[in-house]
């Protein structure tokens, strides 16, 4: 494995952070200043076709990269900033559907969601609506 892509497996690895590849290419440069933007998202290409990094596309944002691949984990997203932080809630998601929901499919995983916001931009909000004269909104 070359110094480069060491670099952005590292970057990736341990925090269950799911980081944009602007965000990767930020870190890994900051350690390895000559890494350039296409090593970056070619590495997070081969990452995500070896099963080693699961790509997230929520909404329109960008997408992110979930280092969590072998746990299985659903996401909470933050409506505001984009963040997405990994949960795993009680219970099973598969079972959950029930057969006659199925319609013939063989269910292989479950992708849920958790919408919400997120408590700096619930901080921020809220410290904006401070500073906002009465009857101004």
């Amino acid at each position: 494995m070359t110094a480069q892509r060491r670099v952005v497996a590292e970057v990736l690895d341990g925090e269950h952070i799911h980081l944009t590849a602007d965000e990767v290419l930020v870190r890994a440069a900051a350690r390895l200043p000559e890494i350039s933007r296409a090593t970056v998202y070619n590495t997070l290409g081969e990452l995500v076709s070896l099963g080693e990094v699961i790509e997230v596309a929520t909404d329109a944002r960008a997408k992110r990269y979930d280092p969590n691949a072998h746990r299985p984990h659903q996401h909470l997203l933050c409506s505001h900033c984009g963040t997405i932080r990994d949960v795993h809630p009680t219970g099973d998601p598969l079972s959950a559907l029930p057969t006659h929901e199925r319609f013939g499919f063989t269910v292989l995983a479950a992708e849920v969601t958790y919408r919400g916001v997120c408590p700096e931009c619930r901080s921020d909000a809220e410290l904006s609506s401070e500073s906002t004269p009465p009857g101004r909104s």
